[in-house]
């Protein structure tokens, strides 16, 4: 029997594009035998600690951030996501090395939707340390291992690697989707529409579940 397609997802927690893209890989997942391995990417690294204006990330004014929010607000609501209005950024890296370790727990791949979570609908700061760890508790981890883990940076070299990865498949945007079939890679960019997904996982060869 062959093995699964494996799809990876370059994503990043304060991206609304990989927020809602999420949503439809979900959908992927119920409908193709895929793996699906998501590979942090470094969307703004810069970003300080206390986080930065949505108004200067985008050097614009507040008439336009407002129509920023109301469009995405009208593509959340079209895909049954719950959002809230943003007016900053974070910087996501210590996340993404908690969400790294969060894989290596049982049951912990729920952490993924919990920081989306945190930032698009509760407007939280997911690089400040109390917040991660809240996060970490809301789906029943050891917050005292994730302290360590922070602390000690124990999944930095595995967050690095993943940036690595970025930038050696060249991705300069996310999410980016890339299939891994038997005849070579390929990938798309952006949040695709559920079709376009379904494409993908047809070329490379994916197995429909209940087909196979």
């Amino acid at each position: 029997m062959a093995e699964p397609i494996t799809l990876e997802v370059f994503t990043d927690y304060v991206c609304p594009w990989c927020y809602l893209g999420d949503n439809r890989v979900k959908m992927l997942k119920q409908d193709y035998d895929i793996t699906v391995q998501l590979v942090h990417f470094p969307l703004h690294p810069e970003t300080p600690a206390e986080g930065r204006t949505l108004r200067e990330l985008f050097h614009c004014g507040p008439e336009e951030i407002e129509a920023k929010n109301t469009r995405m607000k009208g593509l959340m609501d079209a895909e049954g996501l719950p959002y809230s209005v943003r007016s900053h950024t974070y910087n996501s890296r210590l996340a993404q090395e908690i969400g790294t370790w969060a894989e290596t727990q049982p049951g912990g791949n729920a952490i993924h939707d919990k920081f989306f979570e945190a930032y698009f609908v509760d407007c939280r700061n997911v690089g400040d340390v109390d917040v991660i760890i809240d996060v970490v508790k809301s789906v029943g981890l050891d917050d005292i291992e994730a302290r360590a883990v922070l602390d000690e940076r124990r999944f930095k070299n595995a967050v690095d690697a993943d940036w690595a990865k970025s930038h050696s498949y060249g991705v300069t945007g996310v999410p980016t989707f890339v299939s891994n079939g038997p005849d070579g890679r390929r990938s798309l960019v952006g949040a695709q529409p559920y079709e376009g997904l379904q494409q993908l996982m047809e070329e490379a060869g994916a197995v429909k579940k209940g087909l196979g």
